[in-house]
């Protein structure tokens, strides 16, 4: 749900209306593609004592008469051989291969979901770890064979110990992404109220693997109706806005997961005007002021991981038509923004260049409706960075130009700021740019600099620009643009 804003052209042949629909057509395009690049996957905790991982051995994978055994081992004996014959059993499951052998013994679920449910902690616990290398499968019939216990790892949330909460997370984290059935038994079971009553931990770690599982949950293809609702409908949303609070609570593995959560949320459509509503533009405004700080004092390279979601989510806020009726554009209207903006595209750009994108994209949506963070570009002098972008890919041209398109359309005043300066000679380079897309920006905001600067025209001449645009007078898909421009500076 990426909106782009196009330049007003004046008809000769190509008009107004024309552009609009282009421009709709890509950014259909652009929202598909958002919303399909999830990050669906799996984590992993393995965390052996000292004293196992001294002994030297390797797990190997096991046969059938091997996890019988270990299995048998596990229900009878003192507490301390069951405990180490789990632990074997554990070790083997990181296998695959192990894995099938697993669920295809009848009753070795049955005997796990026995131990994982006994008065006994550490069998519990071991039993649980189980379940984990289980969930890690990427094969959907291990998740599917996991399924009588989810109920059990469900109740467990409320569980007094936040080592074995957070164990059960990111067990149901990866179990909910792989099977429908998983997902289908553990909606009506009340899943939703159970995270929403773990977002209350004080511990960072419980809270870090609610996210993931949380994440997982609304990237499920039904989530739109019969998920994201219930989430709404709940607590959570208002936790995780204060999860993202800048301050000195504000923990960065915590915020990342329930970041990408909101991103989810947000692209689902459902309801983005209650996020508005509960101040979510707010928030993420001072989350970006806050990570353009941190930028400045230090180099780690962990900035990016919750800067992509943040960018994301504010940009399509950005889009929604509620921004303007609850007050959401005020939320963001301030020159900060624009400056930190600024900063961590310098970032990217230096350290991140395949985020340059992100940052353009809410460049374009804070300008394409709003005079008033068009003037913070200009009055901060950030047109001469921006141009100095250019060259990089034609992904990060056409967004620079479409950021300009949307400043110039704004009328004279603006266009008289844009002038003189390095915007032409920049604009003239780019018609020698082999990228349709990105030339048929240039030709857009060449149209609205003619129109408010009559100046450029002659400037344009000078500088031969008509040579420039005979290169794609034969290009279809330039013909009418090229040719509305070269009657527009003839007419000049």
């Amino acid at each position: 749900m990426w909106s782009r804003r196009q330049g007003r052209l004046r008809p000769v042949v190509c008009g107004v209306e024309e552009l609009r629909r282009r421009g709709r057509e890509r950014e259909a395009v652009l929202r598909k593609a958002r919303r399909e690049q999830q990050l669906v996957s799996k984590r992993l905790l393995r965390d052996d004592a000292p004293e196992e991982a001294g002994e030297g051995c390797v797990s190997a994978i096991l046969g059938e008469t091997e996890v019988q055994q270990l299995l048998r081992q596990a229900q009878r004996g003192t507490e301390e051989k069951r405990e180490r014959a789990l632990v074997s059993l554990r070790r083997g499951l990181q296998h695959p291969e192990t894995q099938q052998t697993f669920i295809r013994l009848e009753g070795s679920m049955r005997t796990l979901v026995g131990l994982l449910t006994s008065n006994q902690a550490l069998l519990q616990l071991e039993a649980a770890r189980c379940l984990h290398e289980l969930s890690h499968s990427e094969q959907s019939t291990v998740a599917e064979a996991c399924l009588p216990a989810t109920s059990y790892l469900l109740t467990y949330l409320s569980s007094h110990s936040s080592d074995f909460i957070e164990l059960c997370l990111y067990t149901l984290g990866n179990l909910i992404v792989e099977s429908e059935a998983v997902r289908r038994q553990l909606l009506p079971q009340g899943i939703v109220p159970a995270l929403a009553a773990c977002i209350q931990s004080p511990h960072v770690a419980v809270l870090e693997a609610l996210g993931f599982a949380l994440s997982q949950l609304l990237q499920a293809k039904e989530a739109p109706e019969t998920i994201i609702p219930s989430i709404l409908a709940s607590t959570l949303p208002q936790h995780m806005l204060q999860l993202l609070q800048p301050g000195p609570k504000l923990n960065p593995g915590v915020a990342v997961e329930f970041a990408w959560c909101l991103h989810y949320i947000i692209c689902s459509q459902v309801s983005n005007s209650l996020l508005i509503a509960h101040g979510a533009l707010s928030t993420l405004g001072l989350l970006l002021l806050d990570l353009a700080e941190a930028v400045q004092r230090s180099e780690d390279a962990g900035l990016e991981l919750l800067a992509c979601p943040v960018l994301r989510c504010v940009s399509n806020l950005l889009t929604e038509a509620e921004v303007e009726t609850v007050g959401g554009q005020m939320q963001l209207r301030d020159e900060r923004v624009v400056a930190a903006l600024f900063i961590l595209l310098q970032f990217f750009f230096q350290k991140q260049p395949s985020l340059l994108p992100e940052g353009l994209w809410l460049l374009n949506n804070l300008t394409a409706n709003s005079p008033s963070f068009c003037t913070s570009l200009l009055s901060l002098d950030l047109i001469e960075p921006l141009l100095q972008l250019l060259p990089l890919s034609n992904v990060v041209s056409v967004m620079v130009l479409t950021v300009l398109c949307n400043v110039a359309e704004k009328g004279p005043a603006y266009c008289q700021r844009l002038w003189p300066g390095p915007l032409l000679p920049a604009l003239l380079q780019t018609l020698f740019f082999s990228d349709t897309e990105v030339v048929g920006q240039s030709l857009e905001l060449l149209h609205l600099l003619f129109l408010y600067q009559p100046e450029a025209v002659q400037v344009f001449l000078q500088q031969s620009g008509l040579q420039a645009l005979e290169r794609h007078q034969e290009e279809a898909q330039l013909q009418d643009r090229v040719y509305a421009l070269q009657q527009a500076a003839l007419q000049g």
